[in-house]
Order: C-alpha cells, then sequence, then structure tokens
C-alpha cells in the first residue's frame, strides 16, 4: 500500500511540475508584454497647464453632477412631480413603481428635449470635436440652447427672475440675455415646480369629489368603520382608465411646454 501511494506520488509531481514551470513562463512573457505607464506628478511649466487641469477637473465635476442637471434644467422635473401627484390622488401607494414613472417621465424628457439637445450637439460639440472651437466657446454654445429652453417656458412670467435678481443685489436686466446663468437656473427650477403643483391640484379635483361621494354615502349607511378609501380607489381607477387618463396626461403635458 505504501509502495502504491509513493508511485502515485512520483507520477502526480511528474505532471504537475513542468504544467507549473511552463505556466510561470507563460506568465512571465506576458508581463514582459504589459505597457510600462509612468504615473508620475511635476511642477507645471507654465500657467497653460494650469488651467488646462482646472478645466478637467471641472468637466469631471460637471460629468458627477450630470443626474442633477438633467433633473433641474430640463422637463423632467416637472414631468416627474405631475406623475408623482397622479398616484397620490388616485390612492396607490407602489403602482406604479418608482422606478417605472421616473423611467417614463425620463423618455418624456428626451422627447420634448429632443430639439434642444440636437442643437448643443450641432452648435458645440461637434465643431469642439473637430477642433473648431476651444472648450470655452464649447461651454457657450452649448449654454445658449439650455437658457432659451428656459426662457421660453417662462416667458410672460419673469416674477422668479425678478425675485433671484432682488435677492443677488443686481440691476435689472434690459434683455433676456443679459440674465446670468447662476440667476436664471433657480428661477426656472422654481418656476417649474409652480405649473407642476398647478396641474397637480387640477388632477385632484375629481378624485377628491369621487372621494367625498364616497365618504358622504358610507357614513349615511352607518359603516363608519370602513375606510373610504378601499371604496373609492376603484371608483378612480375605473373613471381614470375609462377616460384614457394616461394619454390625456401625458399630451397635456407634453404641450405645456413652449
Amino acid at each position: 500500500m505504501k509502495k502504491l501511494l509513493l508511485i502515485l506520488l512520483l507520477a502526480l509531481s511528474a505532471l504537475v511540475l513542468p504544467v507549473g514551470a511552463y505556466a510561470q513562463e507563460t506568465v512571465e512573457n506576458d508581463a514582459l508584454r504589459v505597457p510600462f505607464v509612468d504615473l508620475t506628478i511635476r511642477e507645471p511649466e507654465d500657467n497653460q497647464e494650469v488651467a488646462l487641469s482646472l478645466q478637467l477637473l471641472i468637466l469631471l465635476a460637471v460629468i458627477t453632477l450630470s443626474p442633477s442637471l438633467i433633473i433641474l434644467l430640463t422637463a423632467f422635473l416637472r414631468i416627474a412631480i405631475v406623475f408623482d401627484f397622479i398616484r397620490r390622488a388616485l390612492s396607490l401607494q407602489q403602482v406604479p413603481p418608482n422606478q417605472v414613472l421616473m423611467g417614463i417621465a425620463l423618455f418624456l424628457t428626451l422627447f420634448i428635449m429632443w430639439p434642444t439637445f440636437t442643437d448643443i450637439y450641432q452648435d458645440a460639440f461637434r465643431p469642439f470635436a473637430d477642433g473648431e472651437m476651444n472648450i470655452q466657446e464649447m461651454y457657450q454654445e452649448a449654454e445658449t440652447p439650455i437658457r432659451r429652453f428656459m426662457l421660453t417656458q417662462m416667458d410672460g412670467n419673469h416674477r422668479d427672475i425678478q425675485l433671484f435678481m432682488r435677492l443677488a443685489d443686481l440691476e435689472k436686466p434690459e434683455t433676456a440675455a443679459d440674465v446670468p446663468t447662476y440667476i436664471l437656473i433657480p428661477a426656472f427650477v422654481l418656476h417649474e415646480i409652480t405649473v407642476a403643483f398647478k396641474i397637480g391640484i387640477l388632477l385632484f379635483l375629481p378624485f377628491i369629489i369621487i372621494d367625498m361621494v364616497v365618504a358622504s354615502t358610507l357614513m349615511s349607511m352607518g359603516m363608519i368603520m370602513l375606510p373610504p378609501v378601499m371604496i373609492s380607489m376603484p371608483f378612480k381607477l375605473i373613471l381614470f382608465v375609462l377616460v384614457d387618463g394616461w394619454s390625456l396626461i401625458t399630451q397635456q403635458l407634453v404641450l405645456s411646454f413652449r
């Protein structure tokens, strides 16, 4: 028995050692083919290198904040708030789920903002990629369509702009182009929240009437312990489906953007 075990160990060692040696040789050969990367820190030679590094950091910061920019500077804010109002008006808790509502809001935002994104690509990104402009010119060209979209939505209602201009202690601008971007963005956000709440109030009214009718009926029947929401929610869903609520709300949301 001992002899048999000894023979087996010798056979295994004869098989394993060449494989290990071959594997080590392969690893060494692969290691020789890996390119050498030198990451060193040195002093900048001139101010241009410092400015380029700062521009790179700013670009990375903008990419990091891009989800917040998409939410605040586009049609996404109004659509997301209105969809949440719909779910609350229907007395629904998690149907549709948040992921579904935010996904619908995102694709509706792409549909509404597609002309603006096309202008940014053609006027800013493409010339920059072709080397026809620097990064500062690209920023200015990309900023113009976004500012135009925000100002168009606030056409005729500049109270929010006046509020932030007064808070910043700035003089009254002569034209819309004189409004700084850091003033325009918070004014646009407040305007979108206000419009979304107005739409939400109009959406709540018919469903509140259903709740009041159901609550009055249950109270007159002496069924005080039965929650009115359990009875009114099916009627709300029936009404919402009969009038094709999703199509109507989507149509009105898209038409609400100028």
